[in-house]
């Protein structure tokens, strides 16, 4: 099985705040795509590009890959077949996961190479 995949029009932004830091309010304002994880270490802020402002420490511009589910918690390998031919292809990840699907974020200037290298391996581009 080889799911299929979106690309979010968005431009997104990595921020890494210190844990105990409030929750920013324009993220959590923000109608677009976000998430939030805070742990004992740090509080991680994936957000659209402007909306992290007065982050520190903010990695970008990201664009957002969107493996197309709902998937059972029972299947596996799915976020590996996404995984593995971008590995190969030396593409960078910062993987995200919902109840439903899987986000992978890549470097916008490396969008073009992971479509690509994502098409090869035989999962379908929505739209195309």
């Amino acid at each position: 099985m080889n799911p299929s995949f979106s690309v979010l029009p968005q431009r997104f932004v990595i921020a890494r705040l210190e844990p105990n830091t409030d929750l920013p309010s324009a993220v959590l304002a923000s109608p677009d795509f976000f998430s939030i994880t805070r742990t004992g270490d740090e509080l991680s802020i994936v957000c659209a590009e402007g909306v992290a402002t007065g982050s520190t420490r903010v990695d970008g511009p990201w664009r957002a890959i969107k493996v197309q589910g709902p998937f059972a918690f029972d299947q596996t390998g799915i976020l590996a077949s996404f995984l593995d031919p971008l590995a190969a292809a030396g593409v960078g990840i910062f993987a995200i996961s919902t109840f439903d699907t899987d986000f992978i974020l890549v470097k916008s200037e490396n969008l073009d190479k992971a479509v690509d290298a994502l098409k090869e391996a035989g999962h379908q581009l929505l739209g195309e």
